[in-house]
């Protein structure tokens, strides 16, 4: 069910509508190297396999798990032999080659020798070379949405020639829908999926909500240990915590976990957004969030999945503060920008007889012998503001307080 050409691929309509910088390349056969990105079953290979069809190119397929320095070095050779064939070289999961492998093509992707089309499931941001994605084209694919999906298992069941057609399986819209949404994306999957079903039925019978609950009891989400997926969903995960969306934040830890994600990596996550964005706001975030993190180290799954949910739809749900973030950052600014101030006098340590002899901490005014525990001395030679304490939560109790000290350091300054 592989598409022809072009414009019989479904889905990836941002890289692919009429107008667009790819089929404007490849109508006019201008193109260089290409690198196509994207998750399983989005269409890499397909739209590969389409320009070398429209282009009526030389199409050699290369998978990077299988392939060798001698292999590539056999290929090129070829392609230089026959420069007329306008060879392409396609090669599947580009990020499996290490670096001298990518660093072989360079010169015959210069030269024009061949037109590299890579496919990767891997961010190329971080396993290409840089030399070989600089002379490339990037296009991103996204998951195909289930329409799209749909519409291929639709037309799979009653192609003859090259589908499913000549066994005479139906299946309403909405089996093929549900079909489609279990299988998050990945065409090749879906049609996998409707081609195991169809061959466990007898002929022209009807695919039915029994034989696709068998399909769903089986279904894995795509996720993976430490690539795009992970880093995705985490970055979801903590943006919805932080936004105050509690649907959102346990749709993504339910993700994660189901995908076999650590607890202890979600739950060290929790511990920083409890000092990164609810702070001061809400001190007990913090102890709660290391608490879910001991937890999880005592109990494991699956019921650790418990603390998680509850340490996540407190974080999520409290009233949030990044002021510890910001005094931070402006405090590192001032070190930075400025000279490095001079501890005063009066704060520095008084231990040790070598020290009181020439004065150290002589003039310090003990806090605790003054109203609210409020001297009225400065703590920095040059006086700063770095904490700007947020109306949020029980934060807003602290922007009270200091503006109440601001007075009362005022009054005894005054007061000499």
């Amino acid at each position: 069910m592989r598409p022809r050409r072009l414009s019989e691929v479904v889905g990836q309509e941002h890289i692919l509508r009429a107008g667009s910088l790819l089929p404007r390349l490849v109508a006019q056969n201008r193109f260089g190297s290409l690198l196509f990105y994207g998750p399983p079953g989005s269409g890499k290979t397909s739209i590969a396999e389409a320009i070398a069809h429209e282009t009526k190119s030389r199409f050699v397929r290369v998978n990077a798990v299988m392939s060798n320095v001698a292999e590539l070095r056999e290929i090129l050779a070829a392609a230089r032999r026959v420069p007329e064939a306008g060879t392409i070289l396609f090669i599947d999961e580009l990020h499996r080659f290490n670096k001298s492998q990518q660093d072989l093509l360079l010169p015959d992707v210069e030269e024009g020798t061949v037109r590299l089309i890579g496919a990767t499931t891997h961010n190329p941001g971080f396993y290409v070379n840089p030399p070989l994605l600089s002379r490339s084209h990037l296009f991103r694919l996204e998951p195909l949405p289930p329409a799209a999906i749909t519409g291929v298992l639709r037309a799979a069941l009653a192609d003859v020639e090259r589908g499913l057609g000549t066994r005479g399986v139906t299946a309403d819209d909405k089996i093929l829908a549900d079909l489609a949404a279990l299988c998050d994306g990945d065409l090749r999957r879906a049609l996998n999926a409707l081609e195991v079903l169809v061959l466990g039925l007898p002929e022209r019978a009807a695919i039915t909500p029994a034989e696709l609950e068998v399909f769903a009891r089986e279904r894995r989400i795509r996720y993976d240990a430490d690539e795009d997926e992970h880093y995705d969903t985490i970055s979801a995960f903590i943006k919805s915590c932080r936004g105050g969306d509690p649907d959102a934040a346990m749709y993504w830890l339910a993700k994660m976990l189901a995908g076999g994600e650590d607890p202890r990596f979600i739950a060290r996550r929790l511990v920083i957004l409890a000092s990164e964005d609810v702070g001061l706001a809400d001190p007990q975030a913090l102890p709660l969030a290391v608490a879910a993190h001991h937890a999880c180290d005592f109990i494991g799954l699956p019921e650790a999945e418990l603390t998680l949910a509850h340490a996540t739809l407190y974080i999520a749900t409290a009233p949030k503060s990044n002021s510890a973030t910001i005094a931070l950052g402006e405090a590192h600014r001032a070190l930075k920008e400025s000279p490095v101030q001079t501890i005063p006098a009066a704060l520095r340590s008084k231990s040790g007889q070598a020290n009181k002899r020439i004065g150290q901490g002589k003039d310090y005014a003990y806090s605790h012998d003054f109203a609210e525990n409020v001297s009225g001395q400065d703590y920095l030679a040059q006086p700063l503001t770095l904490y700007t304490p947020k109306a949020a939560g029980a934060e807003s109790a602290i922007a009270d307080r200091l503006a109440r000290w601001r007075k009362l350091k005022a009054g005894l300054r005054g007061k000499g």
